[in-house]
């Protein structure tokens, strides 16, 4: 997936959100405008002149074999949304919840939640609407929302940490910072998190204070949300690797560190989609593609993994809620003929 963003924010911040009296502070506003003018400059300057007869050429000639191994890929991914909510289920002792309505929750919120760029606000309307038939309130929205962004973001710093540590110049196409200084921010990104290991293998550890007061998982506990971020940025580079050009022969670990790099960027962005943001920064950072070719890969990567998962889950939430009126309709039937 191009991205899942989840808020680390307390109930009382989360209500906050869903009321619509909470806001994003001005510095948050300035830096994702900032982004997206950036990505606009960006967008603007690189293919203002490209030519589209190119683009059409180079989607048609894409390997239609490569094509399905990245849509395979992408519903990989996807599927692997329900361990995020799965975990987090688990952590708050939520575990009575059917598996099929996990997979519904987690595909829809976060498909959903992240095309329409609000995802702390639409992301967490969509879960509570699932849930709350199972007894999940606003607070364990919230703590839900805790652990599977702890998921994400573990999983990030993770193999971020990893691939720059390995090929720190794949980064520098986007910071422009010099190769060794790359190097050792990704090696202090898995430091910080073996550190974090470590002060969880002493105890029990709790954040909050108050009705607002949550469990750390444990270091085997850490290692699987660890493992579940990961296989999520490992099969979304994949499915973009996929799509890519086979000449220029580019290595994985340069697209991965490029593409993961990107996402994140289109997360802070706050854009819808990260639409723009993610195109603007993937071309930036593999300037070894023509830009012709390039583009017709992350178009029909934005097929694959935005446009048809957004469609799928839409119709899915919508035939739900129209089942829903169906039969409270019924019911209000029933009750009007037995005189009640």
């Amino acid at each position: 997936m191009i991205g899942v963003f989840v808020t680390l924010a307390p109930p009382r911040l989360f209500a906050q959100t869903l009321s619509g009296r909470g806001s994003r502070s001005r510095i948050s506003i300035a830096i994702s405008v900032a982004i997206v003018i950036a990505a606009a400059a960006v967008l603007y300057h690189l293919l203002h002149d490209i030519e589209l007869g190119k683009v059409v050429a180079a989607l048609k000639a894409q390997s239609p074999w490569r094509i399905v191994i990245a849509g395979a890929l992408v519903v990989a991914g996807y599927s692997n949304l329900v361990c995020y909510d799965l975990f987090a289920l688990h952590a708050i002792g939520k575990r009575n919840i059917p598996l099929r309505v996990v997979a519904f929750a987690s595909f829809t919120s976060y498909t959903i939640g992240h095309s329409l760029g609000a995802a702390t606000l639409t992301c967490g309307l969509v879960r509570f609407r699932v849930y709350s038939f199972w007894q999940v309130n606003l607070t364990h929205i919230a703590k839900i929302a805790l652990f599977t962004g702890m998921t994400y973001w573990l999983g990030n710093i993770v193999v971020l940490g990893g691939a720059v540590a390995y090929a720190p110049q794949a980064l520098t196409a986007i910071d422009h910072l010099p190769a060794w200084l790359n190097r050792l921010a990704g090696c202090a990104g898995i430091f910080a998190v073996i550190c974090y290991l470590g002060w969880l293998a002493g105890g029990r550890r709790l954040i909050g204070r108050d009705n607002w007061q949550v469990a750390l998982p444990g270091v085997h506990g850490t290692l699987i949300q660890i493992g579940i971020g990961t296989l999520d940025r490992v099969l979304a580079s994949l499915s973009m690797y996929m799509l890519l050009p086979t000449s220029p022969a580019v290595g994985f670990a340069t697209v991965f560190v490029v593409f993961v790099m990107a996402t994140l960027i289109g997360i802070v962005s706050h854009a819808p989609g990260s639409l723009g943001v993610v195109e603007a920064a993937v071309l930036i950072g593999l300037p070894q593609y023509p830009r012709e070719d390039l583009l017709a890969a992350l178009v029909t990567f934005r097929v694959l993994d935005f446009f048809l998962p957004l469609m799928l889950a839409t119709l899915m939430f919508g035939m739900r809620e129209l089942r829903l009126l169906a039969r409270r309709a019924q019911s209000r039937r029933a009750d009007i003929s037995l005189g009640l």
